[in-house]
């Protein structure tokens, strides 16, 4: 163990994800597990602390670091996949002891299609498989996909909490967790504790959520307080993604691709507008070299939806939409922020706009779901003259579609948000800020007389990662009606 300011740091990165493999791994039968996520968000580093928790002997197979073992997933029949293998690299993999990982299967599309033979005639054998460029295998194979027969699992940038956690602050995330509503209720969140949660946002903006990165920053010389390494991890990252950018496709999309990553950071949480890319290409080739982003996962889209019902997905614009990076750290690493311009700022939610609070707040909310769901994300907006509104993020809470707002303290305009409360006759809205948390009765009169009454949770960004908690306990208090005319 390393020590920090007198606190451990632990050895292992540990992610809330471990849970969900655990709880995959105790099922009767259970499905071979896919994990999808962008280069360097951990996968393989999961799978072997995944492996060594449940006490599975594990057997990796790199299909790009040995790309000649693809042979062996020509057959159909698991045993003799796990018998050629065995001849080949001298491992074994049995059931009930070992795990057997299929690493960058993207390489492999003969052991994709395996997979649905795995399940159907070795149960009880533990598999997983992860790719960092699935998604262009999988719309590109000729091989038929093992649907229904594998379970995906979506990865994205460790979690605030966790990152907290490796800071060496594990009381501080276990506080955070456990926050029950009526401590926010009751305003019983201690000042001096509001105040270190936000310096470890600041941190974490930084920093990022790539476990690589965070393990670079929490064990430099410094621990915590040297820069230097962390800096090098992520210019190596972008190098890697850049290296990745002659796989997405044909050669001469390169340079497109290449440019509208390097603009990313400045267009995260706007309107997407080609135009604001590049004056000097067509829009359906800044299109192109965008959606081999978001096949990476480097880049997101968030739909705008009309947000009358679930799914929100159903009432989604495919034309209009804005984007998040990846990760807030490397999309600070593109502004060119570090902690001490973040210090700087009195409340974070001003920095760069409040694009960099925005950022924050998407990335968990994308990646706040079940990991069997497929990351998505919306936002609302009406455009009326003299009338137009927009929401930074709309979600779905059980049966309740919430309306999400990042807004800079107390005194933020919150007009956007009492126009959606008023048309979809919402009874919660919630909003993160750098202030305490709190649960308020807000009664407005609009600007066309109407007056709206809602419940607001309002959240520092810290509470991110519990917002969904918090928002259900809400909604389990007696209903309120919404509008009032």
């Amino acid at each position: 163990m390393l020590f920090r300011q007198g606190q451990l740091v632990p050895d292992v990165l540990q992610r809330r994800e471990i849970g969900y493999l655990q709880a995959w791994a105790t099922r009767r039968p259970h499905k071979p597990v896919v994990i999808r996520g962008a280069r360097q968000v951990g996968k393989s580093t999961l799978v072997r602390e995944f492996a060594r928790t449940a006490r599975l002997t594990l057997v990796t197979v790199d299909f790009e670091r040995d790309p000649e073992l693809r042979e062996a997933f020509t057959h159909r029949d698991p045993a003799r996949i796990l018998a050629l293998l065995k001849l080949l690299t001298g491992k074994t993999a049995a059931a009930g002891t070992h795990l057997l990982f299929l690493d960058e299967i993207q390489a492999a599309p003969e052991a994709l299609a395996a997979l649905r033979y795995f399940h159907e005639e070795m149960p009880e054998l533990h598999v997983v498989a992860a790719g960092s460029l699935l998604e262009f295998a999988l719309a590109e194979t000729r091989f038929p996909m093992p649907v229904g027969r594998v379970e995906y699992m979506n990865l994205g940038p460790m979690h605030f909490e966790d990152f907290v956690v490796a800071m060496g602050e594990a009381d501080v995330a276990d506080f955070l967790r456990g926050l029950p509503l009526n401590s926010i209720r009751n305003n019983a969140l201690p000042a001096v504790l509001h105040r270190k949660c936000l310096d470890l946002v600041r941190r974490y903006w930084v920093v990022g959520g790539l476990p690589e990165a965070v393990a670079a920053f929490v064990r430099a010389p410094g621990r915590g307080t040297d820069f230097e390494p962390l800096s090098r991890v992520l210019q190596s990252v972008v190098a890697t993604y850049r290296d990745d950018f002659g796989k997405y496709g044909r050669s001469r999309d390169r340079n497109r691709i290449r440019m509208v990553f390097d603009r990313l950071p400045h267009l995260v949480t706007r309107k997407f507008k080609y135009v604001e890319v590049s004056r000097e290409h067509r829009a359906a080739e800044i299109a192109a070299a965008l959606e081999h982003l978001c096949m990476a996962r480097v880049a997101s889209k968030v739909f705008r939806t009309a947000a009358n019902g679930m799914p929100l997905a159903a009432e989604a614009s495919q034309r209009l939409f804005k984007c998040l990076h990846i990760d807030v750290g490397l999309m600070c690493a593109g502004l060119g922020l570090d902690v001490l311009d973040l210090e700087r700022q009195r409340d974070p939610t001003l920095v760069n706009r409040g694009a960099v609070a925005e950022q924050f707040v998407g990335q968990h909310l994308l990646y706040d779901d079940a990991p069997y769901v497929t990351p998505a994300l919306h936002y609302w907006a009406r455009e009326a003259r003299n009338a137009a509104a927009e929401v930074d993020y709309v979600i779905a809470v059980g049966s309740r579609v919430v309306p999400v707002e990042v807004k800079a303290g107390a005194t933020g305009s919150l007009r956007s948000l009492q126009q959606f409360v008023r048309e979809k006759s919402s009874r919660l809205a919630l909003r993160f800020n750098a202030d305490p948390p709190n649960l308020l009765r807000e009664s407005r009169k609009l600007p066309d007389g109407t007056a709206v009454s809602y419940d607001l949770l309002s959240l520092p960004l810290y509470l991110v990662g519990q917002a969904r908690r918090l928002i259900g306990e809400v909604a389990a208090t007696k209903p309120r009606s919404a509008v009032c005319r």
